[in-house]
């Protein structure tokens, strides 16, 4: 009897050793592993039974691979979005108006510039054999190029001037209206190069600024759960780099239509140049040929 008692008290410590150990390694995170358990004494004839079970209560169900496939489908770019912080929100909410806002650009640019140097390049074709700026404003027509506005300054400039011997003082002045109508010109022409750069140059900045805001917000809760498990921070720091993607997409299309932009500006003014260019020809057979006598040909005048 007394051997019994003994054995069971035994069996009873083992027992509790291995919960105790059990609960040890559930606290620290790592995986248990199962008790081995201790052979059953061999029962005396007429003695009574040891332990007739033993309830199994820190059972551990592990996650089953559907539910881990479950939780990495749920990781989309819309699911990040919903469940970043909302400071991260806003800078993405931000950088995709900025990427609407530079396609926005794009096509409006694309479309005026292409009609502008078209139209520009038939009104130059059509003044290429006028031999006046009377001549040349009735080609012309009433097509709002700006073209038109040099003819236009020239004509005024040789009405305003009429009277004055010197012809080289009108030409200045001529070239001084030239000048201004082209810098306008220039200015319009480039509107809305300025947000491209500024989306270009800044997006990718402001994509950071939600990453790193982002992955602070990880790190506390790191802090605040106590563990490193990866598939707890994945979520977290999964979201503040999407804000670094988003604003890569917003700054590498800008920067790019930026710089085809000016190029075709810089074509385009060129052209522009040519236009001013052939305003001051006009001008300058007109006053050439002020100074005519009425009564004698220009190519005799010059003969002499």
């Amino acid at each position: 009897m007394f051997r019994t008692v003994l054995k069971v008290g035994a069996v009873l410590a083992l027992v509790s050793m291995s919960t105790l150990a059990f609960g040890q390694q559930s606290a620290t995170g790592s995986d248990p592993k199962p008790a081995v358990s201790a052979a059953a004494p061999t029962a005396q004839p007429g003695a009574p039974s040891a332990v007739a079970s033993t309830p199994a209560t820190n059972a551990v169900v592990a996650p089953s691979p559907k539910g881990m496939a479950t939780a990495l489908h749920e990781l989309s770019p819309w699911s990040m979005f919903m469940s970043a912080d909302i400071i991260v929100k806003i800078v993405m909410i931000g950088l995709a108006f900025a990427s609407l806002v530079t396609w926005t650009v794009f096509i409006a640019k694309m479309i005026e510039l292409t009609l502008v140097q078209r139209g520009l390049r038939l009104a130059l074709r059509k003044i290429a054999d006028s031999r006046s700026l009377a001549e040349a404003q009735f080609a012309l027509g009433s097509k709002g190029t700006v073209l038109s506005s040099l003819l236009s300054a020239a004509m005024r400039e040789a009405r305003l001037s009429a009277g004055i011997s010197s012809d080289a003082g009108v030409k200045e002045r001529a070239a001084s209206s030239f000048a201004e109508i082209v810098r306008s010109e220039s200015r319009r022409i480039r509107v809305g190069m300025g947000l491209l750069a500024t989306i270009g140059a800044t997006s990718p900045f402001v994509g950071l600024f939600g990453t790193v805001w982002g992955i602070m917000n990880s790190f506390i809760g790191i802090s605040k759960s106590q563990t490193t498990n990866l598939a707890v921070v994945a979520p977290g720091i999964a979201e503040a780099l999407l804000a670094t993607a988003i604003g890569l997409v917003a700054a590498i299309p800008a920067v790019i239509i930026y710089n085809h932009f000016s190029r075709v500006t810089k074509g385009y003014l060129e052209l522009v140049g040519r236009a001013s260019g052939a305003s001051a020809r006009l001008l300058s057979r007109d006053l050439d040929r002020t100074h005519v006598s009425p009564g004698r040909p220009a190519n005799s005048h010059a003969a002499e």
